[in-house]
């Protein structure tokens, strides 16, 4: 029996990845994931905002005091020349890729163009395997239109595929008005893989202290069902590999994905929640099912009850939904 799938041109061991989170921090924990079964790590993200406060600050500190120490100025380059590197985040990538035998993979996550997308190049450099862009946008403004909004994601990957030759995965979130249309625009212009979705982490009041204040909110199996319509609608209509990153936390959900069209399935919460060691548990669950059920591979079951392979694809989308309406009795 195989596990091995195929993801942005890498041979995995299996389909569970370490999606982007905080048990990437340190080499310590990246090794545990990959002796806890894990077949790639995408890294924690590299802000936008990270660079730009780093580069401001560096111009900062070189330009105070120019009227006194203007001769040391000299030994620098100009700004809008000057790479300021997150170091530790570079230094971490190079350290993993000596520690570990699984792929690492890159995270860079933004909301516009301009020399903070020159660090894709450098995670590239430091030996990262692949790529993943995060386009992180919340379009508040009355005034920008729904076209313009997906104008940023096209424009970010674009130049992204100018800066590295490494695959690139676009992580996308579920609210385009046209996500299949999108989908195809992105595969145009150069991804390697989609990521089906983003978790826009959204603000709570505070009632006793009336403030507006941030809540992290770990996902749970019931969000796997936006993405996994989505990935298997769209499952053979492009040439390009889909990935699942939302409400994977069990054995049926990573065969649920798969089924749906995923190479792989991502999984962060379930890690952060109840410990690396899930990877290996999960992987053992797997393993059962496929021999119950007779599998010898991961590829066969890939796409199998996506809407093309479907016996009622009208299940995935309108025509289907009267019926479900339907056959919800009430208990009283």
């Amino acid at each position: 029996m195989s596990l091995s799938t195929k993801y942005l041109g890498l041979t995995l061991k299996n389909p569970i990845v370490a999606s982007s989170s905080p048990l990437s921090h340190n080499v310590d924990s990246i090794r545990r994931l990959e002796d806890a079964g894990a077949s790639a790590i995408v890294m924690y993200s590299l802000f936008e905002e990270q660079i730009n406060v780093d580069s401001f600050n560096l111009d900062y500190y070189l330009s105070n005091g120019i009227n006194s120490y203007a001769e040391s100025l000299s030994y620098f380059p100009e700004m809008e020349n000057y790479n300021v590197s997150p170091d530790e985040y570079m230094n971490l990538i190079r350290r993993a890729k000596e520690a570990v035998d699984i792929p690492v993979i890159g995270s860079l996550n933004g909301v516009s163009t301009g020399g903070w997308i020159e660090y894709a190049g450098l995670m590239e450099q430091a030996g990262a395997d692949a790529l993943e862009l995060n386009v992180y946008y919340i379009p508040t403004h009355i005034d920008i239109e729904g076209a313009e909004v997906e104008g940023i994601y096209l424009d970010i990957l674009r130049e992204v595929k100018r800066t590295v030759t490494i695959p690139v995965a676009m992580k996308l979130n579920p609210y385009f008005s046209s996500t299949a249309n999108m989908a195809k625009r992105l595969v145009a212009e150069g991804a390697n893989g989609l990521v089906f979705f983003n978790r826009f982490y959204q603000p709570d009041f505070d009632l006793e202290a009336l403030e507006v204040v941030p809540r992290l909110v770990l996902s749970n199996s019931n969000e796997l069902r936006l993405p996994l319509r989505w990935v298997a609608i769209l499952y053979g209509r492009l040439l390009v590999d889909l990935a699942i990153t939302s409400g994977i936390h069990t054995s049926e959900d990573v065969l649920k994905g798969l089924m749906a069209g995923a190479k792989v399935t991502m999984m962060a919460s379930e890690l952060l929640q109840n410990g690396i060691r899930r990877i290996r548990q999960i992987l053992e669950e797997i393993t059962i099912w496929m021999e119950q059920k007779e599998y010898e591979s991961v590829n066969q079951m890939i796409g199998s009850m996506s809407q093309q392979h479907c016996a009622e694809p009208a299940a995935f989308e309108r025509a289907n939904y009267m019926k479900v309406l339907a056959s919800y009795r009430p208990l009283n």
